[in-house]
């Protein structure tokens, strides 16, 4: 009885490891997109998120491999719970264009060798055809 109550101990104490965790991750991603040096806060958070989840885990297991695995699965638990909880639904289509496809179409366009919506890589598209995508697009509009 004493093993498996220390077994929901270890589950209880993995749940909440991994709500810390990646609690800890989705806050750093809200601020260190918005931040003057997100690198910090990214480097900061991992270092910090890791080394409480690492030290967490040593303290709960106790040299048990029983225990560690049960920190483990709960760990996995609040990992699933927080991707729920934190789920931003996408309800508006991708860089719309005129015609009502997003970035995501597969629909050839009028140059055979791209898909409609393809964007460019850097020094793809010469002077000529930047002219002739904003005189279309000038057309397009009015």
């Amino acid at each position: 009885m004493n093993e498996i109550l220390m077994l929901g101990f270890a589950l209880l104490a993995g749940i909440l490891l991994g709500a810390i965790f990646f609690g800890g991750l989705w806050w750093t991603v809200l601020k260190g997109v918005s931040a003057k040096r997100p690198g910090f806060w990214f480097l900061a958070s991992l270092l910090l998120r890791t080394g409480l989840a690492m030290t967490g885990f040593y303290f709960v297991s106790g040299d048990n491999w029983k225990r560690l695995l049960a920190c483990l699965f709960g760990f996995v638990i609040a990992r699933f719970i927080i991707t729920k909880l934190t789920a931003i639904p996408m309800t508006i289509p991708l860089s719309p264009s005129s015609d009502g496809t997003t970035s995501h179409s597969t629909r050839q366009a009028k140059n055979a060798s791209q898909v409609d919506g393809y964007l460019p890589q850097a020094g793809e598209r010469d002077a000529d055809s930047l002219r002739d995508a904003q005189i279309n697009e000038a057309s397009h509009a009015s």
